[in-house]
C-alpha cells in the first residue's frame, strides 16, 4: 500500500523536478475574495494572476490545496458517505504555469506521472477534450502512447472551464480511470456518465477572456491550471474501490467503530463515512479561523458539524463524541499541515462546545415541536415549520415525521422540499465565483506598471501616477511608490492627500487589489491634466494613532494568552485610529479581575518602553524562531516579523510604533460576546485612553456628589441603596400578592352565569404578568368556566383567555386570542386551555374586550 502522504510528496517532488516552486496551501476560505465562501479549488489563491491584477512571483508552481465544497454549485452534501468519492473536505494536487509552458508539457508530464511514476494501467485510462480543441487531441496522440480511440470529445459543459460569466477561460482535457470489475468490456459511452469511469485529473488551458457581450478574445499570455484530488488518486493507485478505504479516512472510521461499538457493516457504513468526512472539514475550518456561527461560513461549518452529530446519534452516540476523534486526524495530517497540530487543543474545545450546545438545542427543538402541534388548526405540520425545525434546530425531516406520527399528524413534505430548494439556490448564489466588472475603464500611463509600498519608512513621497479611474462619487489613483498603507490584517487603510499644481485629491481609503495599491477618494479642487508627478502625504496623526492601536493589539494578544490560557487565538481584529477591536476564542465571559490583570500586563510592557525589532525573513525561519502566525492569514515565502523582545513575536505586515512607550496608555472599554466561543474586546490607547480615564473620573465625581459621599465610599453607599431597594421590592411584592388574592376572589364572585357555565370577564390593573395572573385565576376555577382578562401595560394592550378542561370542546383559547390580537393590530396564540395576545393600539382594547366577551357568551350558550 502507498500512503497518502507518500502520494502527496511524490506529486510535489515530481513537479519540483520540473522546476516548479512549491507553494503552501492557503486557508480553506479566500482571504481577499468575497465572491467565495470557501476555497473550492487550488487555483483560488492564484485568481489575481489570472485576472492580470497581480504578477506571479514564480512562473511554475505546484501545491496541495485544502479545499471545501459544501455550498454553491459544488454542493454534493447528500452524496457524501453514500457514494465512494464525494467529500466536503479534500486536497487538490495542482501544478500551474503562468505564461510559461502550455499544452505540450502539461499533457506530457501528466502522462509521465500517472503511467511511469505511479504505474497506472494504461488500458484503463481515458482522455476527454473539448469538441472544438483539435490541437489538444493531436498533442495527446503525438507525445503520449494513449490509445487514440480513448480520446473522446465533449461539449462546453464537460470540457470548457470558465471562472465566471466574464473573465479568463479556456478548454480543458480530463483524464479518467476505469475502476470497474470488467476491464475487458470498457465502453467510451461510460465516460462522464458512469461512476466507475472516475475523473482523476483536469488540465485547464486558459487562453481566452470572456467579454461582457459573451464573445471571446485571446489573452496576452496563456496559462495552465490543473487539479487532481489526493483522496481519489490515492484510492486508485492502491486499487481501492472507495476513497474511504485510504489511510486518510480509515483511522477515523476505526475510531468511530471503537467508541460506538458498531462495525462498518452497520447501515452500510454510511454514518461512519459521513462522520469521518465531516470531521476533516470541521477541524480544518476551525484551525483556519472559521468559528461555527449563524451566518456565512460559520453557518455552513455549524450545519456540517450538527449533521455529523445526527449521524452519530444513529450509532447510539448521544453524548459528545466528535471532539474525541480530532487527535487521530491531527496525527494523520500534522506533517503536511502543521496548523492542524498547532490548533489541536483549540479545535477540540470548539467542537466540544458545539456538541454540548447542539444537545441543548435539540431539547429546545422538541419544545418548539410541541408548540407547533399545540397551535395546529388541522392535522398537518406545515412545510415551513418542518424546515424551521431542520434549519434552526437541526431536526432531520425523518425525525419530525416520526414525532408527528406519534401524534397522528403528518408533514407537508412538498413544501418542505420547496424550502430546501430555496435554501440551496441561496447557497449556490453565495458560492458563485464571480469576476467584478467596472464599466469605467482605467486610464493607463504608459511605461509604468508596478505599485510599491514605502510607508514603513516614509510618510510622504514624490511619486508618479501609474493609472487612474474617474468615477462620479469616488475616484481611484494608483502610484508607482506610495506611503499609504492599504487595508490589511485588520489595520484600516491610510487617509491623506495626493496633489500637484493641477489638482488636490483627498484620499479617503487605501486598499490593495492584486499588485495595485489603490487610493480611493475625491478631487478637492482642480483636475488631472498632463502632469502625472504628484506629492503623496498620509495623515500622520491618524497613522500614528493607528500604530499605537496596532502594537497594543499584539501586546493584548499575548496578555490574553498569559491570563486566560493558550486556547486563546485571534478570531478577527480591527485597528483604526480611534480604537482597537480584538475578537478571541474563549468560552465564557472574561471576569472583571482578569480584564484588570490583562490591562495591567499591557501597560507594564508600555511602561518598560521596549524597542521593537522588525525584520523580514523566510516563513519557515520565522516559525522556527517562535513567531506566531495568525488565524486565516495568507503568508508568502518572505514574511515580516514584529518582535517585542521578551514578550511577543508575531508575523505582521502592518505599521507599528518604534518603542512600546509610544503607545502611552492602554484602556479596555468593553468586553462582550460575539458568537458561541467568541468574545470581543474593545480598547483605546494614547490620547483616547487618557480622555477615557478623565471622563470616568468626572463621572465618579458626579456620582459622589449626588450620593453626598467621597469617591472611596461610593461603592459602600451604592451597596446600601441596593439593599434598601431589595427590601422595598419584597415588601411591594408581598402587598401585590395580597391584593391579587383579593382580586381573584372578587373576579370569581362577580362571574357571569350562562347556562350553567361561568364567564369571568374584567379589565385588571397593577398586574406585572397577565399570563401568570390568569393561570392563578384558572387554577381556582373547578369546572365550566371561561376567563377573559384585559390589561394595559407599558402603553400596550394585552389579553388573556383561559378555559377549564370541560369547555375545551366549545372554546379554543388560542383561536380566540388570535382573533382579538388581530383586532388590536397585533397577534397572539397559545394552547386550547390558555393563551395570550398583544396589540399595538391601546385605544382598541376596550372594544376588543367587549367583542371577545360577546363571542364567549355566544359559545357558552
Amino acid at each position: 500500500m502507498i500512503s497518502s502522504s507518500k502520494v502527496r510528496q511524490q506529486f510535489i517532488d515530481f513537479f519540483k523536478s520540473k522546476e516548479h516552486h512549491f507553494v503552501r496551501s492557503s486557508p480553506v476560505f479566500p482571504i481577499d475574495d468575497p465572491t467565495l465562501l470557501f476555497t473550492n479549488a487550488g487555483m483560488n489563491q492564484f485568481k489575481p494572476i489570472f485576472l492580470d491584477q497581480e504578477k506571479p512571483k514564480y512562473n511554475r508552481v505546484a501545491n496541495s490545496q485544502k479545499c471545501i465544497r459544501a455550498s454553491g454549485k459544488h454542493n454534493d452534501l447528500e452524496e457524501v458517505g453514500v457514494d465512494n468519492y464525494h467529500h466536503t473536505f479534500f486536497e487538490m494536487l495542482g501544478n500551474w504555469s503562468f505564461g510559461n509552458y502550455y499544452k505540450n508539457e502539461s499533457i506530457k508530464w501528466a502522462w509521465e506521472l500517472l503511467t511511469e511514476v505511479w504505474k497506472l494501467d494504461k488500458s484503463k485510462l481515458w482522455v476527454s477534450i473539448y469538441k472544438d480543441d483539435d490541437e489538444t487531441g493531436e498533442i495527446w496522440k503525438q507525445i503520449t502512447d494513449v490509445d487514440p480511440n480513448r480520446i473522446l470529445k465533449f461539449d462546453k459543459k464537460e470540457n470548457f472551464w470558465e471562472m465566471g460569466e466574464t473573465g479568463p477561460c479556456g478548454p480543458c482535457t480530463e483524464i479518467h480511470y476505469y475502476t470497474g470489475n470488467d476491464p475487458q468490456n470498457q465502453d467510451s459511452k461510460g465516460v462522464n456518465v458512469l461512476p466507475e469511469y472516475r475523473e482523476i485529473w483536469n488540465l485547464v488551458f486558459i487562453q481566452y477572456n470572456r467579454k461582457l457581450d459573451q464573445s471571446l478574445e485571446n489573452l496576452p499570455a496563456t496559462h495552465v491550471d490543473t487539479g487532481m484530488g489526493l483522496e481519489r488518486i490515492t484510492a486508485i493507485i492502491n486499487g481501492y474501490e472507495s476513497n474511504y478505504d485510504t489511510d486518510l479516512f480509515q483511522p477515523i472510521i476505526k475510531a468511530v467503530e471503537k467508541i460506538s461499538g458498531k462495525s462498518i457493516q452497520f447501515e452500510d457504513g454510511i454514518p461512519h463515512r459521513v462522520i469521518a468526512d465531516h470531521l476533516r472539514m470541521i477541524s480544518f475550518s476551525i484551525a483556519d479561523g472559521i468559528m461555527p456561527g449563524n451566518e456565512g461560513r460559520g453557518y455552513v461549518v455549524r450545519r456540517i458539524l450538527r449533521r455529523a452529530l445526527k449521524f452519530g446519534r444513529s450509532l447510539g452516540l448521544n453524548n459528545p463524541f466528535l471532539h474525541l476523534l480530532v487527535d487521530g486526524l491531527v496525527e494523520q495530517m500534522k506533517d503536511a499541515f502543521p496548523e492542524i497540530y498547532e490548533k489541536q487543543s483549540h479545535v477540540k474545545k470548539v467542537i466540544l462546545a458545539e456538541e454540548k450546545s447542539f444537545n441543548r438545542t435539540l431539547d429546545k427543538g422538541l419544545e418548539i415541536f410541541e408548540n407547533i402541534c399545540n397551535t395546529l388548526d388541522g392535522n398537518i405540520i406545515s412545510g415551513e415549520d418542518a424546515f424551521k425545525l431542520y434549519d434552526t434546530y437541526g431536526f432531520p425531516l425523518d425525525l419530525t415525521e416520526l414525532l408527528a406520527r406519534e401524534k397522528d399528524l403528518s408533514v407537508d413534505i412538498s413544501l418542505f422540499n420547496k424550502c430546501m430548494e430555496q435554501q440551496r439556490t441561496r447557497a449556490r448564489e453565495a458560492g458563485k465565483f464571480g469576476v467584478k466588472v467596472n464599466e469605467n475603464q482605467w486610464v493607463q500611463i504608459e511605461g509604468l506598471n508596478k505599485s510599491n509600498f514605502i510607508g514603513y519608512s516614509e510618510n510622504s513621497s514624490v511619486s508618479r501616477i501609474i493609472k487612474y479611474r474617474i468615477n462620479k462619487n469616488e475616484s481611484e489613483i494608483v502610484l508607482n511608490n506610495t506611503p499609504f498603507y492599504s487595508e490589511s490584517g485588520g489595520q484600516v487603510g491610510d487617509k491623506g492627500k495626493i496633489y500637484n499644481n493641477d489638482f488636490s485629491f483627498n484620499v479617503l481609503n487605501t486598499q490593495k487589489l492584486g499588485d495595485d495599491i489603490i487610493h480611493y477618494g475625491r478631487f478637492i479642487n482642480g483636475k488631472l491634466l498632463d502632469d502625472f508627478t504628484v506629492t503623496a502625504e498620509i495623515d500622520l496623526s491618524l497613522r500614528q494613532s493607528t500604530e499605537h492601536n496596532h502594537t497594543a493589539t499584539h501586546l493584548l494578544h499575548k496578555a490574553l494568552k498569559t491570563n486566560l490560557g493558550d486556547h486563546v487565538n485571534q478570531a478577527g481584529s480591527l485597528v483604526s485610529p480611534e480604537k482597537l477591536r480584538f475578537d478571541l476564542t474563549h468560552y465564557e465571559q472574561i471576569s472583571k479581575n482578569d480584564l484588570m490583570m490583562i490591562e495591567k500586563d499591557v501597560n507594564s510592557i508600555i511602561l518598560q518602553n521596549i524597542k521593537l525589532n522588525i525584520l523580514e525573513t523566510s516563513f519557515d525561519s520565522a516559525r522556527k524562531d517562535g513567531a506566531e502566525a495568525l488565524f486565516g492569514e495568507k503568508y508568502g515565502d518572505l514574511v515580516r516579523v514584529v518582535d517585542v523582545p521578551g514578550y511577543s513575536k508575531e508575523l505582521c505586515g502592518g505599521t507599528h510604533v518604534s518603542r512600546t512607550g509610544d503607545i502611552g496608555l492602554f484602556k479596555i472599554i468593553s468586553e462582550s460576546s460575539l458568537a458561541s466561543g467568541i468574545r470581543r474586546i474593545e480598547a483605546v490607547t494614547g490620547k483616547n485612553a487618557i480622555d477615557r480615564v478623565v471622563i470616568n473620573e468626572q463621572i465618579l465625581d458626579e456620582i459622589s456628589s449626588v450620593l453626598n459621599t467621597s469617591n472611596d465610599k461610593v461603592i459602600i453607599h451604592i451597596g446600601d441603596l441596593k439593599n434598601k431597594i431589595k427590601f422595598l421590592e419584597k415588601e411591594l411584592n408581598r402587598i401585590n400578592k395580597k391584593n391579587q388574592v383579593e382580586l381573584i376572589s372578587d373576579l370569581m364572585r362577580n362571574a357571569i352565569e350562562i347556562n350553567e357555565n361561568k364567564l369571568i370577564f374584567s379589565m385588571v390593573e397593577n398586574i406585572s404578568d397577565l399570563k401568570e395572573f390568569g393561570i392563578q385565576v384558572l387554577d381556582k376555577c373547578v369546572k365550566k368556566t371561561a376567563i377573559l382578562l384585559g390589561l394595559k401595560l407599558n402603553n400596550k394592550p394585552l389579553v388573556f383567555c383561559g378555559v377549564t378542561p370541560d369547555l375545551i370542546g366549545k372554546i379554543h383559547a388560542g383561536n380566540i386570542v388570535r382573533e382579538l390580537g388581530s383586532r388590536m393590530g397585533g397577534g397572539g396564540g397559545g394552547k386550547p386551555n390558555l393563551a395570550t395576545a398583544g396589540g399595538k393600539d391601546l385605544n382598541l382594547l376596550d372594544d376588543t374586550l367587549e367583542f371577545g366577551k360577546n363571542k364567549l357568551i355566544e359559545l357558552l350558550k
